[in-house]
């Protein structure tokens, strides 16, 4: 096995987790007033409103389905009944339908970036970077789906237990570097990795940030636009209090 291979498939793995790792701790503790989706509701919301629910949506069913196809082993499926081909059209018409879904609200989100202007000027290097590499992920995740309809790839056999073996602290990258394993599946792992490595440092920490105390804080008072309100016809003025 070449020293690529284990660069890429045995250490990158565990450099990208220790960096995702001490980056949000390091990022929760110096840059609270950062820490967010550095929202641009407020330049513009009807687009938003379109892209970011199909994205989001779309994020988490192929999450679910990455989280159960590594987690869960091909043993226990067979164990409760499901063959393998059964297994892989399930997966793949998940896969397809959650990849349409993301690359449907990427796309949506990106051209409200490009388009208007006050949006634009907003983009930072680093949003760039985390653009480019979902745009990696994304494309090299649903380029995997359709290129493997007919199951060439045994994902289940090599892709899923690479992710376990790292997981307990055994990496095998000869999983992910055999004759089985295609090239697009490759790149779709190292970018994976990447993008942990990266996430702590733009505005995918937003992630993180659940509302949970959302219910219980005071309500926020608004101005109207119209300002004071005007006194009825005939009424008294009212007398200043002391």
């Amino acid at each position: 096995m070449s020293q690529g291979s284990v660069l890429l498939y045995a250490v990158l793995p565990y450099a990208a987790i220790a960096v995702f790792a001490v980056g949000t701790a390091w990022r929760y503790r110096n840059d609270q007033y950062g820490w967010g989706a550095r929202s641009t509701q407020f330049l513009e919301s009807r687009v938003l409103r379109y892209g970011s629910t199909i994205f989001h949506l779309g994020v988490l069913a192929a999450i679910g389905g990455h989280v159960l196809g590594i987690l869960v082993p091909q043993s226990w499926t067979a164990a409760v009944g499901v063959t393998d081909s059964a297994y892989h059209v399930l997966a793949v018409a998940g896969g397809v339908t959650a990849g349409g879904a993301v690359i449907a609200g990427f796309t949506i989100l990106l051209y409200r970036r490009l388009r208007f202007p006050r949006v634009r000027v907003t983009t930072t290097r680093m949003d760039l970077a985390t653009f480019a590499l979902l745009a990696l992920g994304i494309a090299t995740g649903l380029l995997a789906t359709l290129t493997n309809l007919g199951d060439a790839v045994h994902y289940r056999e090599t892709v899923g237990p690479y992710f376990r073996q790292v997981l307990v602290l055994d990496p095998k990258p000869e999983l992910m570097t055999g004759e089985g394993v295609s090239l697009i599946f490759q790149i779709h792992v190292v970018g994976v990795w990447l993008l942990y490595a990266l996430w702590p440092f733009g505005r995918l920490v937003h992630a993180w940030s659940i509302p949970a105390d959302f219910l219980r804080r005071s309500p926020i008072p608004y101005r109207g636009r119209t300002g004071r309100p005007r006194a009825r016809r005939g009424a008294a003025p009212a007398r200043a209090s002391r």
